[in-house]
C-alpha cells in the first residue's frame, strides 16, 4: 500500500469546526480597520531573496535559519515571505505608493519560517499586520497601539496583555550605543551563550533579550539605550507616552525591548500574555523609518505592527472567549421524505433564501427520514423544514422547532418567508 500523506511537520489544516473561531477574529479586524479607515493591500507569498535579506537583515535568525528559500527555473533566488513589512515596503515602491503620501494599509494572509513548532507557533503562520507611511509624528504611534487597545477590548482579552514600550533612537544613536554595548559585552564573551555569542558581531541589541539566565545577569549591567539618545527621539518618546496616558493606556517601558528585527527605529512596542502558560507576545511593531529608503525608495516615515492569528485564536478558545453564536452554521435543516422529493424540493428552499437573504439553510441530500432528522437535530438548527409529496404539490412547508417545544406547524412559501424573517430579525 502507498504510504499516507501528511501535512508538512509545523504546516496545519484548519478544520472545518475551527474556521469558525477564525472567521469571527477575522471578520472583528476587518471591521476594526474599516473604522479607522485603514486599506487592505495583498502582496504575493513568494518574493525574491534578497527583499529579505536587506530589509530585514542578513544576521538576523530569520534570514540566517528560518527562511524558506530555492531558486527557480531561471536560477533566480526565492523566498517564501517570512513577515509582511518588507513585501508591502516592495509593492508600496512599485506601485507609486509611498513618495510624498500617507499610506494606511493592513494585509492578512499565511507566512513560512522554519523553526521548532510548538503550540501557537508553526511553519506556516497566519499573520495581521498593520504598515503606514508618510506620518513622521508620534501620534500616528499612539494611534496604533490605541487601534490594538480597541482590539483587546472588543475580543474580551484587554485583561490579560499588557503593553510594553521602548524607543531606539535614531540609527545614528543606536549605532553609538551598540559600540558600547559590544565593547561591554565584548568582556563576557565567554560566559554568553552560544546564541549570544554568534550575535555579538552580527546583531548585539537581540542579546538584551536572550532567555539565557546567565546572560541576562550579564546584561542587566550592560550600558542602557536610553543614555544614547538623541534629543528628538527622545521627545517623541515623551510625547508618545503623554498621548496613551491622556487616552488611559496603561504601559512599562521596557530598556530592553529591541524586536528582532534591523529596520526598527524609535518607537517599539509589544503586547504581552502570560494566559497562554509561558509568556509570549501576542502583537508587536514600532517605527523603521529607514526601511523605505533602504529597498530602494525615497525617504519615508513608517510605522507598524504584526500579531500572529494562531495564537490570537488559542487565547480566545483558552479564555473561553468564542461566542456560541458563532460555533453555529446552521439555522434551517431541511428534510425531505418520499423518492426523488429532495430534488424537487430545492427550487423551494431558493425562494427561500432570495426572500430571507443572510438564512442558513442545510438541505440533507438523501438518506431516510429518520437518518436525516437526526442529522437536523444535531446540527444545532432553529427549525427542521419537512418536505414531503404532499408538501411540494401544495408548495408549503411543515416547520418543526428543535430548539423549543413548540408544535410543528404547515406554512405556505410566503408564510415561511414572513416567519423566518421576524424569528431571525428578532435575535439580531
Amino acid at each position: 500500500m502507498a504510504k499516507q500523506l501528511q501535512a508538512i511537520r509545523g504546516m496545519n489544516d484548519i478544520l472545518p469546526e475551527q474556521s469558525p473561531a477564525w472567521q469571527y477574529l477575522e471578520s472583528r479586524l476587518r471591521n476594526l480597520m474599516a473604522a479607522y479607515s485603514y486599506r487592505e493591500i495583498r502582496m504575493p507569498v513568494v518574493e525574491p531573496s534578497p527583499l529579505f535579506s536587506r530589509g530585514i537583515g542578513a544576521g538576523t535568525d530569520i534570514v540566517e535559519k528560518e527562511m524558506y528559500t530555492f531558486q527557480d527555473r531561471n536560477g533566480e533566488s526565492l523566498s517564501l515571505r517570512p513577515e509582511g513589512t518588507a513585501g508591502c515596503v516592495r509593492a508600496g515602491i512599485q506601485h507609486g505608493l509611498l513618495y510624498n503620501q500617507t499610506q494606511r494599509l493592513w494585509t492578512m494572509g499565511p507566512m513560512f519560517r522554519y523553526e521548532r513548532p510548538q503550540k501557537g507557533r508553526y511553519r506556516q503562520f497566519h499573520q495581521f499586520s498593520v504598515e503606514t507611511y508618510g506620518m513622521a509624528g508620534p501620534d500616528i504611534d499612539a494611534e496604533l497601539i490605541l487601534l490594538t487597545a480597541r482590539l483587546w477590548k472588543e475580543l474580551g482579552i484587554h485583561k490579560h496583555v499588557r503593553l510594553e514600550l521602548n524607543t531606539l533612537g535614531t540609527l545614528a544613536a543606536r549605532q553609538h550605543y551598540r559600540e558600547a554595548l559590544v565593547d561591554y559585552l565584548s568582556r563576557f564573551e565567554q560566559e554568553l551563550d552560544e546564541d549570544s555569542r554568534n550575535r555579538l558581531t552580527i546583531n548585539p541589541l537581540r542579546i538584551l533579550d536572550s532567555k539565557d539566565k546567565r546572560t541576562q545577569e550579564i546584561v542587566a549591567d550592560a550600558p542602557v539605550l536610553h543614555d544614547y539618545l538623541d534629543a528628538e527621539s527622545a521627545e517623541h518618546f515623551e510625547t508618545l507616552k503623554g498621548i496613551l496616558d491622556a487616552a488611559g493606556i496603561a504601559y512599562v517601558v521596557n530598556p530592553r525591548l529591541v524586536r528582532g528585527l534591523d529596520y526598527y527605529s524609535r518607537t517599539v512596542f509589544e503586547w504581552i500574555t502570560d494566559s497562554l502558560g509561558a509568556q509570549g507576545t501576542v502583537c508587536g511593531g514600532g517605527r523603521y523609518d529607514a526601511l523605505v529608503e533602504l529597498l530602494g525608495g525615497k525617504p519615508t516615515p513608517a510605522v507598524g505592527f504584526a500579531m500572529g492569528l494562531e495564537r490570537l485564536v488559542l487565547m480566545l478558545d483558552t479564555l473561553n472567549l468564542i461566542p456560541e453564536s458563532v460555533q453555529k452554521t446552521v439555522d434551517v435543516a431541511v428534510v425531505t421524505r418520499g423518492d426523488k422529493v429532495s430534488a424537487k424540493a430545492l427550487p423551494m428552499i431558493e425562494q427561500i433564501r432570495t426572500g430571507v437573504p443572510g438564512i442558513r439553510i442545510q438541505v440533507n441530500c438523501g438518506g431516510g427520514f429518520k437518518g436525516q432528522m437526526k442529522r437536523a437535530f444535531n446540527s444545532g438548527a432553529d427549525f427542521a423544514f419537512i418536505i414531503g409529496e404532499d408538501e411540494l404539490a401544495s408548495q408549503s412547508i411543515s416547520v418543526k422547532p428543535l430548539l423549543t417545544e413548540g408544535e410543528q406547524e404547515n406554512m405556505d412559501i410566503s408564510a415561511v418567508i414572513e416567519f423566518l424573517n421576524s424569528e431571525f430579525r428578532s435575535k439580531e
